[in-house]
């Protein structure tokens, strides 16, 4: 089962070189000069935990809080590079495109930033969290198998004895595992995500009435209803714009 592979495709992620002052990805030597962590600002730039010798520095754009995973990160993700000699290899390929002005430079910066940002992602659900939110319910084992399918189908008309099915329990402990680990119920999660997705396409121009179908709803005035609700615009409108 792969956690992470929906949603770091369904959110365009940009990863430019900065200037430390502006960066929220920062890799930093150890006292020998080689990688040894990375740090991830989710909701900031470099302050005083920026201090030490960086090998490069950079500003990761992944659409803000409307990414689900930016927004169960916390303000600061530090990650380990000891004994992840890819990820030290990643970082040192990094370090070397910011500094070569080769041709191609910014792409591939761009696609080495992504593996680093997936890296760093999956060492935060392997540690685990005590933090309620998404990465807390992906960490779980059996929670993650429901979250995945979600993120998988969401235009599947999902119940919650489904979802429970999914993740191989009762039907009470599911919802109850579910609210306290993730924060919401999981048809609450569920119609979130459906409708981030679904601004996405609406802002694409897809048409009103497809995406309604496309998202289980079982009408377009429906489908309006919960998409003002959540965005705070009609879908009509954003799609004019």
């Amino acid at each position: 089962m792969d956690r992470l592979t929906t949603l770091v495709e369904k959110f365009h992620l940009t990863v430019h070189p900065a200037m430390l002052a502006e960066a929220n990805l920062i890799a930093k030597a150890g006292e020998d000069g080689t990688p040894a962590r990375v740090v991830f600002l989710a909701r900031g730039t470099c302050t005083t935990s920026c201090a030490g010798e960086v090998l490069f520095a950079a500003h990761v754009d992944w659409m803000g809080l409307t990414n689900p995973l930016m927004a169960a990160l916390p303000d600061e993700v530090r990650y380990d590079l000891s004994g992840e000699e890819d990820s030290r290899a990643l970082v040192r390929l990094m370090a070397e495109e910011t500094t070569a002005n080769r041709c191609g430079a910014q792409s591939v910066i761009n696609r080495l930033g992504e593996a680093l940002m997936v890296r760093l992602l999956r060492d935060q659900i392997s540690q685990g969290t005590t933090d309620v939110g998404l990465l807390a319910g992906l960490a779980d084992p059996r929670l993650s198998r429901a979250i995945v399918a979600m993120h998988d189908f969401p235009g599947r008309v999902w119940s919650n004895a489904d979802l429970a099915q999914e993740a191989g329990l009762s039907l009470s402990r599911f919802a109850e595992l579910f609210a306290q680990t993730v924060g919401e119920t999981p048809m609450g999660y569920l119609r979130r995500w459906r409708l981030i997705l679904a601004h996405q396409d609406i802002t694409r121009g897809d048409r009103v009435d497809a995406v309604a179908r496309r998202y289980a709803y079982t009408s377009p005035e429906s489908f309006t209803r919960a998409f003002r609700k959540a965005h705070g615009v009609a879908p009509t409108a954003l799609r004019a714009a």
